[in-house]
């Protein structure tokens, strides 16, 4: 690890990302965002980059992927990114990060769907709540 690269403490990155002790621990069980190094008293280490890729998996949530599938796309990122991959391997590695692309918009869709039933719903709610207060003309 360069020593020119800042680490952080988990307290302070749950803070800025905004995610609980307990969810980035998790998140290190399952392997999604290992912290980065360890503190001489054994604290959890994250980077600027560990911060970032918390923040992405944090984005994830609301599109209902699995942690095998936040996985497999970390890992598909991660591997278009070093310049060490093989260029058919890039290739595979674009075409499952096109599958993943379709499937957000897909989810995504069908999150603008609940949300305009959502507000659908208590636009009607607060019609019939606005309806039932206003004062007739006969108690006038």
């Amino acid at each position: 690890m360069p020593t020119n690269v800042h680490m952080h403490q988990i307290g302070e990155v749950a803070e800025a990302v905004a995610l609980s002790l307990r969810t980035i621990r998790y998140y290190e069980e399952t392997d999604l965002v290992p912290p980065s190094g360890r503190s001489t008293g054994g604290f959890r280490l994250y980077t600027d980059a560990d911060i970032e890729r918390l923040r992405l998996v944090k984005h994830m949530k609301p599109l209902e992927l699995t942690i095998d599938e936040m996985r497999d796309l970390l890992t598909t990122r991660d591997r278009l990114a070093d310049p060490t991959t093989p260029r058919q391997q890039c290739d595979e590695l674009l075409d499952r990060l096109a599958m993943f692309a379709e499937l957000a918009e897909e989810r995504c869709q069908r999150l603008r769907d609940q949300l305009e039933a959502g507000e659908m719903i208590s636009r009607t709610l607060r019609a019939e709540l606005d309806a039932a207060t206003k004062p007739s003309r006969a108690q006038r």
